[in-house]
């Protein structure tokens, strides 16, 4: 693979993993969204989730790497490019523990480790076109 081509790969990769970022800190300013809780306190947090600055700039995250992707997938196999989001991963799992204090234990490395292996496999299979 071009470098180029990695690179609007690894952008639409790291768009979507912003996106997720930033939704999940918006998740966090309602707390737990219970179902239980009747749908007036369901409207309640989707208004304010509406409004969070979180949430809006990981949509528009995602927009961008929409049109992202599009691009990489017109210079890429989709075969090769579809596995590269696994990258995600990577970052999302090492993010959400500093950002968010998740706990990310050896297994759950260990399994994204897996993961990258395969990417690798993946991405020096490709051809050169």
């Amino acid at each position: 693979m071009k470098i180029i081509d990695f690179a609007w790969v690894l952008t639409g990769v790291l768009l979507n993993a912003a996106a997720q970022l930033l939704l999940k800190a918006g998740a966090r300013s309602v707390g737990e969204i219970s179902m239980s809780d009747g749908s007036a306190a369901l409207w309640r947090s989707a208004t304010g989730l509406a409004q969070h600055p979180g949430i809006l700039g990981g949509l528009t995250c995602y927009a961008i790497s929409v049109v992202v992707w599009i691009v990489a997938l017109s210079r890429v196999e989709v075969s090769i490019a579809y596995p590269m989001l696994s990258i995600g991963y990577i970052v999302n799992a090492a993010l959400a523990w500093w950002l968010f204090g998740e706990q990310v234990n050896a297994q759950r490395w260990l399994g994204i480790a897996v993961i990258v292996v395969g990417v690798i496999l993946v991405a020096r299979s490709g051809s050169t076109n």
